[in-house]
């Protein structure tokens, strides 16, 4: 038997398998349903092995999963954890000089890969529970396998899982890693839907299940799941209310070490218990004595807004993946029963997976990563599901803003001190800015409150909650200070030439806002509710928040859409810490703006921080290239209506290309520009708009305009008529019948008669005609009939072709003649 391997764990029928794939292949992948015994069992198995000479590494996906997991293979071997099997979490280590099995959470595994990539001492790196597709470690296996193939063919690669597709592991492993399969327990799992009530608050529809589940199944525990902290705690109070004598107990990232211990394991006196947990109790942990499972059918997830730059929790219906992982907690030890709360009928409309993280979170961290690591194209990576190049994007970005890359995406010097601390890189560069200050302690513990909710207060001032935790004596207060002092001890380390002395008005949250430039905010209105940050996107506050009587914040945290998100941490800046502090981000510069109102250029010379305008004056001398390039811009949005009317029509019937719209837009530098030099409006006649367009004209072109388009038509009497080249009855020119009197062959432009729109002596219409004799020989009888009656003091001859012109009346006419 296998030291350290409980006799009845199904894992024991395929740990052969194991260990061939491992000795033959170097890795595999081992798909063993919950409860099969795989996070505890294989790593002491492989122990044995002849190529294992050095540690195991098994990764975990959460602390309180770590610490439960070598506890309880510790617990097997007769030791206290920190002898032959430890664990590292980032608020908790157990490791010794005899430490063979370290389980660790992800993102430390990261950090060491990154740190060495050679892993020396280590033999084998174990991914535990792969399929929740975490960002660490989905980084940690891209980067154990390139570390496979470049550096330690050596190193045995083995990933497991309950729920994952293991052809596709496999795939990403390489060719010939093997599948190995095992069974789980057989114990029976009886489902009981519920039913939702959208009513009713989830605490309520949560403890009424509870509550069912107690008064219904006479054994064994009960272990329900939440979404959140929140949903727990207000849960737990009802409950309570109703079993004063029972232990009702919660789990979660944020319960002290000795609660989390409590609830995982039997309850001392023999009581039944009620477990209320996250996501993470539903991997990993197995709870002592747990026959029923509730399940509130809803998950928490971190997404990265990649607009508002902020991270939000947003909560979803849980998987299907995740639902079968809750229901197999009543299972492991006995015959259980799960109680869904939702409809049987709705149960395959849900996503059968949780989406990875890859997809959702900031990537700010694996693209520092992968900096150090010296990879510039990720593609070259394996990797399950490619990270999406807009997250890319958007990390390098923040990471140029803070230092830690250069422009072309090369990791600086700065960049490689922020990795090496063991937290995220905003997180990292707070605490370096802080220990450059002489400020790394009360850096490192700003940093500590934005990671540990709760910690301090729930106030959304860190200074205040600050304050709060130096105040606080639990467990959990105590090693988040000890956390601190380990990371601003590791910062002053650093720092070239030892820190500064602290200034006497030293603020740490200085120290984060130029560690995350783009959430330097100020507030815009009066009551603290609105606020601009310095990369360009508005935030909302509660106006009865202590930040909300700040001019100017750092946002910490924010949670909600882009538009609009809501401030949930931040430090509180005075005016003095932003020009101190950021002065080589303040740009002055000279803003154009149009007046629609005026039809006029207006200059203001600005100071801005990002987006952020400091002052604004108005500008006497802005740059006369700039102003005319607005004016251009502006003249040939509504270019049509800068010319006299018909201008442009007239060159479009003369085919002159040189005035259409498209080549005037594009010569505009050539006509428009040095007539609009000197100015800040567009007052000025169409008619020299007219002038200095015509000078793009060559003699030749301006010739076949005047002759192919004339602007006038003259009448038999002398007289001159506008042509109009505008309209669906162009040419046209609008005259006084009497005026063509004597013509007897019809106008023509070109080959286009000149459509004549003829009025009487008063102006008003008669008739339009393109054929002027036809005209007269027909419907002018019936004219002049009408006109005489009207006008008969004018002329309206038979034959007026045969008339002289002229305008004058009967008797005037006469007389002259």
């Amino acid at each position: 038997m296998d030291r350290g391997v409980s006799a009845f764990l199904p894992i024991l029928e395929v740990l052969g398998d194991i260990r061939a794939a491992m000795r033959e292949h170097g890795c595999g992948v081992l798909v063993a349903p919950p409860g099969a015994g795989k996070t505890t069992a294989v790593a002491p198995a492989l122990l044995g092995e002849a190529w294992c000479d050095g540690q195991i590494i098994l990764t975990s996906p959460r602390r309180v999963a770590a610490r439960a997991a070598a506890e309880r293979m510790a617990e097997a071997l007769g030791e206290k954890p920190g002898q032959t099997i430890g664990y590292m979490t980032r608020l908790d280590t157990r490791v010794s000089a005899a430490t063979r099995v370290i389980v660790m959470t992800e993102a430390i595994l990261v950090n060491r890969l990154v740190g060495d990539p050679e892993l020396p001492g280590v033999s084998a790196i174990l991914f535990d529970e792969a399929h929740e597709r975490h960002l660490d470690s989905d980084l940690g296996l891209a980067l154990a396998l390139e570390t496979r193939a470049i550096l330690r063919d050596d190193l045995r690669v083995l990933v497991m899982s309950a729920t994952i597709d293991g052809e596709r592991f496999a795939q990403l492993l390489g060719e010939g890693a093997p599948v190995i399969a095992s069974e789980g327990r057989s114990h029976p799992l009886a489902i009981r839907w519920l039913g939702s009530n959208p009513s009713r608050r989830l605490e309520d529809e949560v403890a009424a299940a509870v509550m069912t589940a107690w008064r219904d199944e006479v054994d064994g525990d009960i272990l329900a799941f939440l979404p959140g902290v929140g949903e727990i705690e207000r849960t737990r109070e009802r409950i309570a209310a109703r079993l004063p004598d029972t232990p009702v107990l919660a789990l979660h990232g944020q319960v002290e070490p000795a609660e989390q211990r409590a609830a995982i394991r039997r309850d001392p006196d023999g009581r039944r218990r009620i477990v209320l947990a996250t996501a993470i109790a539903e991997t990993s942990l197995t709870l002592d004595g747990v026959r029923i499972v509730v399940d509130s059918g809803l998950a928490r997830y971190a997404e990265f807004d990649r607009a508002a730059g902020t991270t939000r929790l947003v909560t979803r219906r849980a998987s299907q993946a995740a639902a079968e992982q809750r229901a197999g907690r009543a299972a492991r030890q006995a015959a259980g029963v799960a109680y869904r709360l939702w409809e049987e009928g709705g149960h395959l409309g849900r996503p059968k997976f949780a989406p990875p993280e890859i997809e959702i979170a900031d990537l700010t961290g694996l693209v520092l990563d992968l900096a150090r690591w010296g990879t510039s194209d990720l593609a070259d990576l394996a990797w399950l599901d490619p990270p999406p190049k807009a997250s890319i994007d958007r990390a390098r970005a923040g990471l140029v803003a803070m230092g830690a890359l250069d422009a072309g995406g090369q990791i600086t010097a700065w960049g490689e001190r922020i990795a090496r601390l063991p937290i995220d890189p905003i997180s990292a560069a707070a605490v370096l800015f802080g220990a450059q200050n002489g400020e790394a302690d009360r850096a490192a513990e700003l940093v500590v409150l934005m990671q540990e909710r709760g910690l301090g207060g729930r106030s959304e001032d860190l200074i205040e909650r600050l304050a709060g935790w130096q105040r606080e004596r639990s467990k959990r207060a105590d090693g988040a200070r000890t956390l601190a002092r380990r990371w601003s001890d590791a910062a002053r380390k650093m720092i070239d030439g030892g820190p500064r002395e602290a200034g006497e008005h030293a603020n740490p949250g200085v120290f984060l806002a130029k560690a995350k430039p783009d959430f330097l905010a100020r507030r815009r209105g009066r009551d603290g509710a609105d606020w601009l940050s310095a990369g360009g996107r508005g935030f909302v506050l509660d106006p009865a928040s202590p930040l909300a009587r700040s001019e100017w914040i750092v946002i910490a945290d924010a949670q909600g859409q882009a538009k609009g998100a809501r401030i949930t941490a931040g430090a509180a800046l005075t005016a003095r810490d932003v020009e101190d502090n950021f002065a080589d981000r303040i740009e002055q510069s000279t803003v154009l703006a149009w007046n629609e109102t005026e039809q006029r250029v207006e200059a203001r010379r600005e100071r801005r921080l990002g987006a952020i305008k400091l002052a604004s004056v108005p500008d006497p001398a802005p740059d006369p290239q700039q102003v005319v390039d607005m004016l251009v811009g502006k003249a040939l949005e509504k270019l049509e209506t800068m010319f006299p009317t018909g201008f442009l029509a007239r060159a479009q019937f003369a085919g002159v290309d040189a005035l259409s719209p498209s080549m005037l837009k594009q010569n505009a530098a050539q006509w428009l520009a040095p007539m609009l030099e000197g100015r800040r409006d567009l007052s000025f006649p169409r008619e020299k708009t007219a002038e200095a367009a015509l000078h793009l004209l060559d003699w030749e072109s301006r010739r076949k305009l005047d002759e192919a388009a004339p602007t006038h038509f003259v009448s038999p009497a002398g007289t001159r008529h506008a042509i109009d080249y505008t309209g669906d009855d162009a040419p046209s020119v609008e005259v006084r019948v009497q005026a063509l009197f004597g013509l007897d062959r019809h106008p023509m432009i070109g080959r286009t008669p000149l459509l004549c729109k003829l009025t009487s002596p008063a102006g008003r219409p008669i008739q339009s005609t393109r054929d002027l004799p036809g005209f007269w020989r027909g419907s002018w009888a019936d004219v002049a009939k009408d006109m005489k009656g009207r006008y008969p003091k004018h002329r309206w001859p038979d034959e007026p072709w045969r008339e002289a012109p002229s305008l004058k009346t009967k008797n005037a006419f006469n007389r002259e003649r």
